[in-house]
């Protein structure tokens, strides 16, 4: 072949876009191979987060079931505003995948950084929930002892909310780019500190002074600063410095983070009004006493044990769907969801089976060893299997709300998941368990066979769980999202 055919050919090949019939097409792009070869990281990831919930939780409820009980209502305070700032440091994610679909990795670097600098003044600003703790719990109306630790606990987790979204923002720049595995590491040595500390601190080891509650609080705080420097370490890199700008993107950029803040702003205010429904809940709930409140938080605990796992699938969905949409293929993203629906959906039905033929065994591991203590706990042990029976249903339905959410998250469609968020809710959970709690004296006296108010309650979160699941799974099948990205347009 002549040398002018040669560069024909070769101009050929550059001008042809990515998405064009004449590039490379993979058969297994959509399909299982992909989907879990970018999503086992972020599955074992949310393992180690699962791992240290739990080991948090074991611990507490072995030193003082009171402790574990205190430290849901304040792990949901934190969450309340924290999901907002979480939603948006994380949305970077989302930027990072369609830029990296894109084929413009210069963009990747400073869209990491505009979720940094985010994550800072964020992480400021929880600062000023530490001396505002004690009007905060107040309004839970909780037990004066419980008050006095969820105090305790919810300083502690205002003190790391910065290193928590440094996290998000860091992370945001591998998994965007399919590096999960090094997420992965970045989670794991985080885990790795605070169980460690916290099986000194919470019972004294090793020369440290027995500290209970404020034992699991330091442990959270100096694990999660460990795993986010080890974390920005990795991202100021050599390589990534020269590919992805991710020291000369360091300068904020007026637009791009107006972008962050118009697609992930809905996204963070969906995860705030989501968890202020379910702090309403919780408290509501938990002034039908210490049994009703330590059940609900042991079952919740639980639930996020076989939960986040699938947030890891989730979030590969979002990757993917993401870069695909970056390279105009939005029929593999498409493909991509139904494929993760499926492995989410099987997963499920298998943690559900556990919950109704087990729920003694998997409640074990949390029984305390002193007879003082063991009485509350078994007060607290008969009602988690009957809560575990609504967790069974509503958790099949999630499996496709957290497909179908991930889904329209990683194309840019969040308004439509706030409003969803904002409208269902409220009429369909909060309200009626808020009726049920608040009345419960006079519905007896009228329906004395109306059962006990905590499974009303969380028969009201089954059902809002429900129908969310539904009304995500019609938008998406409507399409809107394929036309949609949180990118700008390449310069020509």
């Amino acid at each position: 072949m002549s040398d002018e055919n040669l560069n024909t050919v070769a101009a050929l090949d550059d001008a042809t876009p990515r998405h064009s019939p004449l590039a490379t097409r993979h058969s297994e792009d959509g399909g299982s191979k992909e989907l879990l070869k970018l999503a086992l990281p972020l599955i074992l990831s949310q393992s180690f987060m699962t791992i240290q919930i739990a080991v948090d939780r074991v611990l507490l409820s072995r030193h003082n079931p009171d402790e574990v009980a205190a430290s849901f209502p304040a792990v949901i305070l934190f969450w309340l505003p924290f999901g907002l700032m979480q939603g948006i440091a994380g949305y970077v994610n989302t930027f990072v995948a369609q830029y990296t679909g894109a084929g413009r990795p210069e963009r990747v670097g400073p869209a990491v950084w505009q979720g940094l600098h985010f994550a800072v003044a964020g992480g400021l600003l929880f600062l000023l929930m530490i001396p505002a703790a004690h009007t905060l719990v107040a309004w839970g109306g909780h037990l004066p002892q419980l008050q006095h630790l969820e105090v305790i606990y919810l300083r502690y987790l205002a003190l790391a909310a910065m290193p928590m979204l440094i996290i998000a923002s860091v992370n945001s720049f591998f998994s965007g780019r399919g590096d999960t595995w090094t997420v992965l590491g970045i989670d794991a040595f985080g885990t790795a500190v605070n169980v460690c500390l916290a099986l000194v601190l919470i019972f004294g080891k090793l020369g440290f002074p027995e500290m209970g509650i404020e034992g699991a609080g330091l442990a959270t705080v100096l694990g999660s600063w460990a795993s986010a420097i080890f974390g920005v370490c990795l991202f100021g890199r050599r390589r990534f410095r020269i590919e992805f700008n991710t020291l000369a993107g360091w300068r904020p950029e007026r637009e791009l983070f107006g972008r962050l803040l118009r697609f992930g702003g809905p996204a963070g205010i969906q995860m705030f009004l989501d968890v202020l429904a379910f702090t309403i809940f919780t408290f509501e709930v938990g002034k039908l006493g210490i049994a009703e409140a330590g059940a609900t938080s042991l079952t919740i605990t639980l639930n996020m044990i076989t939960f986040l796992p699938m947030i890891g699938l989730g979030t590969a969905i979002c990757i993917l769907v993401g870069q695909r949409l970056g390279e105009d293929r939005p029929e593999i993203a498409e493909r991509t969801t139904y494929t993760g629906l499926r492995w989410m959906t099987g997963y499920i039905i298998g943690i559900a089976l556990l919950y109704l033929t087990i729920p003694t065994f998997m409640l074990a591991a949390f029984e305390p060893d002193t007879p003082e203590e063991l009485a509350k706990f078994r007060a607290i042990a008969a009602i988690v299997p009957n809560l575990l029976i609504c967790v069974a249903i509503y958790s099949v339905a999630d499996s496709m709300n957290l497909t179908f959410a991930f889904a329209l998250r990683g194309a840019g469609d969040t308004r439509f998941v706030t409003w969803l968020t904002f409208i269902l809710a409220w009429p369909v959970m909060v309200i009626p368990t808020i009726y049920v709690v608040e009345n419960r004296a006079e519905l007896y006296a009228k329906f004395p066979a109306m059962g006990d108010p905590i499974y009303w309650a969380w028969s009201f979160a089954t059902m809002h769980i429900i129908v969310m699941s539904i009304c995500f799974g019609l938008r998406f099948r409507h399409g809107k999202w394929k036309t949609m990205r949180v990118i700008e347009s390449a310069a020509p």
